[in-house]
């Protein structure tokens, strides 16, 4: 699978299956994506491969306990790793070229959605990380 930002400057590709694919509703990610949740899946680190503008990759601090990592040409986000799972990366199933592979399988963070943004559907919801890979 493979992946870009909004100007085409950065190119990335992974070289496994997503896996833990969900919706973070937490404050962080609704500013981060301008938008009320942001859909992301998982791979190992080491899977996710920037091909192409590796070097308009900004990172920053966006919580005490992660960083992100994002186009600095045009704002895209493209992952976030959490600092005490550094085997994986988190990264935002939009930036696909083809989004519609990999499809969100739960909630996390639903205590912090906004209110109008409920979700319509049945996938589980947990009210901060999933206690079985996050353990916070």
């Amino acid at each position: 699978m493979e992946g870009g930002c909004l100007c085409g400057a950065v190119r990335y590709q992974l070289k496994s299956e997503p896996f833990d694919g969900g919706w973070c509703h937490c404050r962080t990610c609704q500013l981060n994506s301008g938008s009320p949740a942001m859909a992301f899946a998982t791979v190992p680190v080491g899977d996710f491969v920037f091909t192409q503008g590796s070097e308009l990759v900004g990172k920053v601090a966006s919580s005490d306990f992660g960083h992100r990592r994002f186009c600095t040409r045009c704002g895209t986000p493209f992952l976030m790793q959490v600092d005490h799972q550094p085997e994986t990366v988190d990264f935002s199933i939009a930036t696909l070229d083809a989004p519609d592979a990999v499809v969100p399988g739960f909630h996390i963070f639903y205590a912090s959605r906004i209110g109008w943004a409920e979700a319509g559907d049945d996938l589980p919801r947990h009210d901060r990380f999933r206690p079985d890979t996050r353990g916070l």
